[in-house]
């Protein structure tokens, strides 16, 4: 699986992005796509996760209540709508897939997009 992601930019806080994930070569029912995002000097962690196949959705607390992730399976993209943006959430952003293993722990996945910076100003 390939996967492209784009959308990030600079908001104030308050604001809001959309994240957009194109996916190539998805052949699996099971598979999860997930976003992470790691900010400097922090390790990448989790953010929100999706079952392709069913809709299952989940979230960190962190972003749970501001931010949405979806799917368009037409397109094969994955969004992650992001409102109420905070300064604490400014991070470069990952799209990623993988067919078993831990929804939340990143070592699990084993494909990734390139990120794409998020950058909230207060």
């Amino acid at each position: 699986v390939q996967l492209q992601a784009s959308g990030g930019g600079l908001v104030q806080a308050g604001g809001s992005l959309r994240l957009s994930c194109l996916a190539s070569g998805l052949t699996f029912s099971t598979y999860v796509m997930g976003w992470f995002r790691q900010a400097p000097g922090k390790e990448r962690e989790f953010v929100a996760a999706m079952r392709w196949s069913g809709g299952s959705t989940f979230y960190a607390d962190s972003v749970r209540g501001r931010f949405t992730i979806s799917r368009d399976n037409a397109k094969n993209t994955v969004y992650l709508q992001m409102n109420s943006l905070k300064p604490e959430d400014t991070a470069v952003y990952y799209c990623a897939g993988r067919s078993s293993g831990s929804i939340y722990v990143a070592g699990a996945y084993d494909s990734w997009g390139q990120g794409t910076l998020v950058t909230v100003s207060s």
